[in-house]
């Protein structure tokens, strides 16, 4: 299965301060980068803005690839890759697939996030960025 997805991240308005937006899914009860299968015929860049926007109501401008990470869902390979990605506006409405987001410092996103993939490419991320 192929999927996509974004660290996605800010400047905070008031410190200028670095923040990572998590997702909660609830149907894992976990917390994690937004993310999703992709299309039919979708490129993982597409799908990976769509699924920011989908599960964190955000748009978002795609900077550097980030790993891709790999591993089995149910006996089956799950591909997932992933860019970093700067929020450009919008707002998050819950829904069936994500019930809350938090925007968090890079030491409490690596805490919150519930796979070690998911702390992987944060760290990736972080290394990426300037004064991070």
């Amino acid at each position: 299965m192929l999927a996509a997805g974004c660290v996605l991240w800010r400047r905070s308005d008031l410190s200028g301060e670095l923040e990572i937006c998590l997702v909660h899914r609830p149907r894992y009860d976990d917390w994690s980068h937004p993310k999703g299968k992709l299309k039919h015929g979708e490129s993982a860049l597409d799908g990976a803005r769509r699924e920011v926007l989908e599960e964190t109501g955000h748009h978002c401008a795609p900077g550097a690839p980030l790993p891709t990470v790999r591993y089995a869902v149910n006996g089956r390979p799950k591909e997932v890759a992933y860019w970093a990605a700067e929020a450009t506006g919008g707002a998050f409405v819950p829904n069936a697939e994500v019930d809350r987001v938090s925007w968090l410092s890079p030491a409490a996103a690596r805490t919150r996030l519930t796979r070690p993939h998911d702390r992987d490419v944060l760290d990736a991320l972080l290394a990426g960025l300037p004064s991070a």
